[in-house]
């Protein structure tokens, strides 16, 4: 308690107000780009955590952590919600769901050996690589004209895994573009990866919450490198708006979900590289 008794009352009443607003605009990116909420999540609890002067080295972990928790119940009502619209292939999801937990595991297995900027220049680079992606690609600029076969797939799904749970994302941000670049359906891509969240937030919050029980420099109220503050402000904020993004991101066209998804990354991007410098 003694670390916040250096801040005023009005002051941790806005850290309040920037958490629940975290959880509103996670939501609603949520179901419209089935990224899971992390790509907000992640980058504001960084920024929250460097105002209240939490531990560098663990400060990147704490917010990832926090994410994949939080990304726990927004997965469940976006995937539902786009399942209902028919946007949701459970198919592909079988396929993909074993080579996603393998690849989350390990990327919870390599985060105990990075440190704080590695994580962040990974978040960044990744970032801004699918926002070029997204924003640069012509229509015709699929790499493919349908998925590639076993094994090939399966990589594609560890992969994901992999750098979703480094990055503390859903998996929408890497599933999005990948299927897309092998001419899959930009809304059956949102929808399916709405869901693909799930298997990578369950084993990557529990990894990360395992992970940090003995490190001492974590802030106040954190189980492992899991915030409960943060977990619980904001995660009834992105299950309410989940499902509104989601009714959303059905009524967008194609193109223009595309660069909403493209221009939110690379503004993300560009705050955490300005955050390592």
């Amino acid at each position: 308690m003694e670390f916040l008794d250096q801040y005023s009352a009005a002051w941790l009443a806005g850290l309040v107000v920037a958490l629940l607003a975290t959880g509103v605009i996670a939501g609603i990116m949520a179901g419209l780009l089935g990224v899971g909420g992390g790509i907000v999540i992640v980058p504001v609890l960084y920024h929250l955590f460097t105002l209240l002067g939490v531990d560098e080295s663990v400060k990147m972990h704490v917010a990832v952590g926090t994410s994949l928790a939080t990304i726990i119940p927004t997965s469940i009502m976006s995937a539902r919600a786009h399942a209902a619209k028919g946007n949701l292939d459970a198919s592909l999801l079988k396929t993909l769901g074993p080579a996603l937990v393998i690849g989350v595991l390990i990327g919870t297995w390599l985060s105990g050996y990075l440190g704080g900027t590695a994580l962040t220049a990974i978040f960044a680079a990744v970032a801004l690589l699918v926002a070029a992606n997204m924003a640069f690609r012509t229509q015709g600029g699929a790499l493919a004209e349908s998925l590639p076969p076993t094994p090939f797939k399966q990589l594609i799904g560890t992969v994901i895994g992999g750098f979703s749970t480094l990055m503390g994302i859903g998996g929408g941000t890497l599933t999005v573009p990948i299927l897309t670049l092998f001419n899959y359906p930009i809304h059956k891509a949102v929808g399916t990866a709405a869901a693909i969240g799930l298997f990578i937030s369950v084993p990557g919050a529990i990894g990360f919450l395992l992970h940090g029980m003995d490190d001492p420099g974590r802030p106040p109220f954190t189980v492992g490198y899991v915030n409960l503050v943060g977990f619980i402000l904001i995660v009834p904020m992105t299950m309410l708006m989940a499902p509104v993004g989601a009714r959303l991101a059905h009524a967008i066209n194609a193109t223009r979900l595309r660069q909403a998804f493209a221009l939110f990354l690379f503004i993300t991007s560009l705050r955490m590289f300005y955050g390592l410098l």
